[in-house]
């Protein structure tokens, strides 16, 4: 056929027989599509219908994408198949009745939109896992069956011979559907359904909607349209998260003690656990009888971070930009990003199994506590816990949408040293991360490969750092460098630790400030020398000695065990 494509418009000949050319081109343009390799347009062995019925919206199998274009034909200026994986800037000479060939080229070449970015965000979400699973698991048959030929579309069975996706497939196809719907007929400016409820939610969160105020304005919204257009819309704001479900990353609710002695999680997380094994606290409110739901006390959020990390390397803006760090150059000998420096050398010297793949993740967990509700209201502490990537390159790694929430610890207290009981979720998946790892799909090199991360530092203040560390940040003793040698003292007028005057021993021996006798404590010269650090080694066998803690408030007081706090 060369490369002209009348044949797309041509089912019938002058007789009003059913063009065998047509047949034939319907056979070239299946192959072609049904042999992509990328799920955005071939999926589960299910292509886009481009007949004039479906219009790109339906995924259909090869013999029912074959019978809706050979009954309806090929939707109107179909020239260039961009939903199919065809390269759009490939020329084709078309020569449709009423307009020629260069008209029509140009014509189709204007209306290509670009690649929306809501697909883009729906394959990432659904992750390649997804199609990879075998046909059998989501009811889709092999796309061999269905190359059956056939010259005269009254001679196709019209028996069901194909399933239509069940489970998370169905979830999938029907967010591909809304993210290619418009959002009424005749809307050209690219608002599809999807976009428009992700706008919605969207004001919901930027302007502090309640729930009964977003549900007013989307009923006043749906007024406006026909009612063939509503019954594809969200009624509600259940309807419209149920919608929009698959394409966040969830969370974990777990129960806590409400004196932070244990979190209801692995072995006790069982509904069985009624009450608290250390301190006897029940684990729910007191209701009626004939409450369906118990309401926990207390409760914690987990964010897991191992598929937010899976997501950088499945999303295609992120994944080439988690290996910059292997080609970071310090030039002039500034630092200007965590790889330059070196702790970063130094961890990559000590584990250099781990530095030999560079896509292994290097994390930081950052955490600070505040008052949610302003400094006029009662006192109310609420701790979250962020981690950060320090893979993606300096004006990536430190905006808002690479900082991930992890944990919300709840108040209205501290946790102090109780944190450790809040952390576990997140130590057992920093723990899997760095000892086993997980298979990750790495979507600009198209293979997987087993990703490990570790925890290069935490980042907080100093009671923060106490809380972390399990280092008590009061007294003399607060500093962790120096310990038993420091210099602090007590000033018995203020009933304070002060500290001055004990960072000059840190510096160089022939630095005037040691001699000086004046700016500092009068009358007093520094000839000591910087304490040696102690090695990971060393700090074990001093602490080895020391009880089990026992978290909580209440639990040390009762028991009579010592505060190592």
């Amino acid at each position: 056929m060369g490369e002209d494509w009348s044949w797309m418009y041509r089912r019938r000949d002058e007789m009003g027989y059913w063009n065998n050319e047509f047949n034939a081109g319907v056979k070239i343009f299946l192959d072609f599509a049904f042999s992509q390799t990328d799920p955005m347009f071939c999926a589960m062995n299910m292509i886009r219908c481009p007949c004039s019925k479906c219009w790109n919206r339906e995924w259909h199998h090869r013999r029912r994408v074959q019978f809706d274009l050979i009954t309806n034909g090929f939707m109107d200026g179909y020239f260039i198949w961009k939903r199919h994986g065809e390269i759009i800037h490939r020329k084709r000479r078309c020569t449709q009745v009423g307009e020629s060939s260069s008209a029509a080229a140009a014509a189709a070449m204007n209306n290509i939109p670009s690649v929306d970015q809501l697909r883009d965000m729906l394959h990432d979400a659904i992750g390649p896992n997804f199609f990879n699973n075998e046909n059998s698991a989501t009811g889709v048959e092999d796309a061999t069956q269905f190359d059956a030929s056939f010259d005269d579309p009254c001679g196709v069975s019209t028996e069901s011979i194909f399933e239509e996706p069940r489970g998370d497939a169905k979830e999938f196809f029907d967010l591909l559907r809304a993210a290619d719907t418009p959002l009424f007929d005749g809307c050209d400016d690219g608002v599809t359904v999807l976009k428009w409820v992700c706008e919605l939610m969207s004001a919901k969160t930027l302007f502090n909607m309640s729930v009964t105020n977003w549900d007013y304005v989307l009923k006043r919204s749906l007024m406006a349209f026909k009612k063939v257009d509503r019954e594809k819309l969200p009624t509600d704001y259940y309807s419209a998260k149920k919608m929009l479900r698959r394409l966040g990353l969830g969370y974990k609710k777990y129960d806590v003690c409400v004196n932070n002695c244990i979190l209801y999680y692995g072995e006790y997380e069982s509904q069985c656990y009624l009450q608290c094994p250390v301190c006897e606290e029940p684990r729910f409110k007191q209701r009626d009888v004939h409450s369906a739901k118990p309401i926990p006390r207390k409760s914690l959020w987990y964010l897991p971070i191992i598929p937010r990390l899976q997501r950088l390397y499945m999303s295609r803006k992120t994944a080439e930009h988690m290996t910059w760090h292997l080609n970071c150059y310090n030039e002039n000998e500034k630092m200007f990003h965590p790889a330059c420096g070196e702790a970063w050398k130094h961890f990559d010297n000590t584990h250099p199994e781990f530095a030999s793949e560079p896509r292994n993740v290097r994390l930081g967990l950052c955490t600070d506590g505040f008052t949610p509700f302003g400094h006029s209201a009662s006192p109310y502490s609420c701790w979250p816990v962020f981690v950060s990537v320090y893979n993606l390159p300096p004006t990536m790694c430190m905006k808002q949408e690479y900082v991930f929430l992890s944990l919300i610890i709840q108040g209205p207290q501290s946790p102090g040293k109780n944190i450790d009981v809040m952390l576990r979720p997140l130590i057992d998946d920093l723990k899997q991360l760095w000892y086993s790892g997980v298979q990750t799909y790495d979507s600009f090199r198209h293979q997987y490969f087993l990703m490990r991360a570790a925890l290069m530092w935490t980042i907080s203040d100093l009671p923060g750092y106490g809380m972390l560390s399990g280092w008590s940040t009061h007294g003399k003793l607060t500093c962790p460098y120096c310990m038993e040698n420091s210099k602090a003292f007590w000033l018995e007028h203020c009933r304070k630790t002060s500290f001055l005057d004990c960072h000059r021993q840190f510096l160089p021996p022939d630095h005037p400030f040691r001699r000086n006798k004046n700016d500092f404590i009068k009358g007093r010269t520094e000839n000591g020398t910087m304490p040696e650090r102690l090695s990971g080694d060393e700090m074990r066998s001093r602490i080895h000695w020391l009880p089990d803690i026992l978290f909580g408030w209440e639990a040390t007081s009762e028991t009579g065990n010592p505060r190592i706090w």
